[in-house]
């Protein structure tokens, strides 16, 4: 006959029970001592050590030999690699347990207690990995959690102006009636970081703000004038609170982190001014890298007389946009101004006598009086089902975001030659190239001909500091290459370069507009009728005085409002 272990009739824990076992532990003292840390809310292990009842090296051991786990000496590890951007801070406190290192989808947990299975089931439904336990000694571990904790608060209290918790900030969404609280995301370090990062990025003017997860760096990027500079870093374990704080913010679904997601959110700078923001997640191989671009409502207001026409660009510009009905098209690539100059013409039109309809994807800047529509295709509402719907509702004007398919540039070219105007923008390189792509889409030459009233290529260039640009001197046969006329030189040009101050970002302040106006003339509709192609549609415009965006460019330099250097580095012969 068998007698029965007497620990084994103990209603004790996995580790408990080995440890009165190897007779580190009386039964009756292993019972209380459970039952002690139960109601304290503490780890077993971490009671017993914190009472002194047992040595943390004393209770690895036993742990690594009962359970197979192996023990690991945290302290050879660089805390910098800690992957406590995964669980929030209140977690790793309450379970005494720290995310140690991520790789695909495994998530190693230094644990003192390889029985606390709470603590691992926590962690794999806050991130989504699959946890396995690391042993460390009790007394390690948590030394090493404080230190990675505290580190993190250190590295992120740059920020030490009071008024940065003080900030409005929250989701642009009207449907939605929640409050956007702190309590979302509890995380005060974090919020003041982000706090931080917004105001400096709307002090320098910047147009989108990068937050970008590598895997032995933390950084955030701001463009500035078209181009992006670095301007903090963070602690690379901080990388999923900060995508966290973002996306509640935004109203995007926080435990989703494989696909990408837009939203928005909106910051309240006084009870007069805010700020939106566009935000946009996608998922990389260290983490959500997240994308906010600065929607400031006052661009849309500059008036046509700030965006940098030539005079008789803007004359022909004007004159078109009040007709009572044709297509105006805005070409360029992303970030060039295309969607500045389609609010300027609608804000000019924008009076009590039209009725003008936007659909766009999404509408960036809200503009009174104008009916906007952001196209939502996961719910079956493109751009094409916008337009029939606004036809149908006695527009004046129409804006179309993009020409992206057949369906929507026949609908708008429709729209255009029965009575209304419509406005809308594509990529292309430059206003010749504009329509041989509609023709390339599958529009019908006659189409094309009898809509398209104007072709606007353009591109942003950064402006010149007037503070510290200075005059330089080039040869002859150097201004001749670079594509001025003789007339230009013999009338003499004083061209400038970047320097830098103070008061610019490396001898630029602000963006300038460069463009091609090319109203389409009969000569040009021939040309589309039979066929012809981009290059001969460029000739044209050459014979009628037409500008390309080299001319313009450089007119920009001889004006002093530029340099030649930003002129070739934004246009390409």
């Amino acid at each position: 006959m068998v007698t029965a272990n007497p620990a084994q009739t103990l209603k004790l824990s996995g580790l408990a029970r080995r440890l009165v076992s190897d007779g580190l532990l009386s039964e009756q003292d292993a019972e209380v001592a459970q039952q002690a840390a139960k109601d304290a809310k503490l780890a077993f292990v971490t009671y017993l050590v914190n009472n002194k009842i047992l040595s943390s090296k004393d209770i690895a051991a036993v742990a690594s030999q009962e359970f197979g786990v192996p023990l690991f000496d945290i302290d050879a590890m660089d805390m910098e690699l800690a992957a406590t951007s995964l669980i929030q801070e209140k977690l790793i406190r309450q379970h005494n347990a720290l995310p140690l290192y991520q790789r695909g989808k495994r998530l190693y947990v230094a644990v003192s207690d390889p029985t606390n299975l709470q603590a691992l089931d926590e962690f794999q439904f806050n991130t989504g990995f699959n946890t396995y336990p690391v042993l460390i000694d009790e007394q390690q571990l948590s030394t090493f959690i404080e230190r990675a904790l505290d580190k993190t608060h250190e590295q992120l209290d740059d920020f030490g102006d009071a008024d940065l918790d003080d900030i409005d900030l929250g989701s642009d969404d009207f449907d939605q009636k929640e409050e956007v609280t702190d309590s979302n995301v509890d995380d005060t370090p974090v919020v003041r970081f982000i706090n931080g990062i917004l105001t400096t990025a709307i002090k320098a003017g910047a147009s989108d703000i990068h937050f970008e997860p590598y895997e032995k760096k933390y950084r955030v990027r701001t463009r500035i004038d078209g181009i992006l500079h670095e301007t903090k870093t963070a602690p690379i374990a901080l990388g999923g609170r900060i995508a966290a704080r973002l996306k509640v913010l935004s109203r995007l679904n926080i435990a989703e982190r494989r696909v990408p997601q837009d939203g928005r959110m909106r910051l309240k700078l006084s009870k007069t001014k805010a700020i939106d923001f566009r935000v946009n997640s996608c998922p990389t191989l260290f983490g959500e890298k997240i994308v906010l671009r600065i929607l400031d409502p006052t661009s849309a207001q500059l008036g046509i007389d700030a965006l940098g026409y030539e005079e008789d660009q803007k004359k022909i510009f004007m004159e078109t946009m009040h007709n009572p009905y044709g297509m105006v098209l805005v070409t360029g690539p992303t970030g060039s101004g295309k969607t500045v100059s389609l609010y300027t013409a609608l804000n000019i039109l924008n009076t009590d006598d039209r009725n003008i309809s936007t659909a766009e994807d999404p509408a960036e800047i809200s503009l009174p009086g104008i009916n906007q529509v952001n196209v939502n295709p996961a719910v079956g509402l493109n751009f094409s089902d916008a337009l029939r719907a606004f036809l149908r509702q006695d527009p004046d004007v129409i804006m179309v975001g993009e020409i992206r398919d057949l369906e929507t540039a026949e609908i708008s070219i429709k729209a255009a030659q029965t009575g209304h105007m419509v406005f809308s923008t594509l990529h292309t390189n430059d206003a010749p190239q504009t329509l041989t792509r509609l023709v390339n889409m599958g529009v019908p030459p006659f189409n094309i001909a009898s809509a398209v009233s104007l072709i606007i290529a353009q591109r942003l260039g950064r402006r010149l500091c007037n503070n510290c640009k200075e005059p330089v001197e080039l040869p002859t046969e150097a201004l001749l290459e670079e594509g001025f006329t003789q007339t230009q030189i013999d009338e003499g040009i004083t061209l400038f370069k970047a320097v830098g101050c103070d008061s610019c970002t490396e001898g630029y302040k602000g963006r300038v507009g460069i463009y091609q106006v090319m109203p389409i003339s009969e000569a040009m509709g021939r040309i589309i009728m039979e066929g012809g192609n981009s290059m001969q549609l460029a000739d044209q415009a050459k014979k009628e005085d037409i500008d390309d965006l080299r001319t313009s460019g450089l007119k920009k330099v001889a004006a002093g409002l530029t340099s030649l250097e930003e002129i070739n580095r934004v246009i390409k012969e």
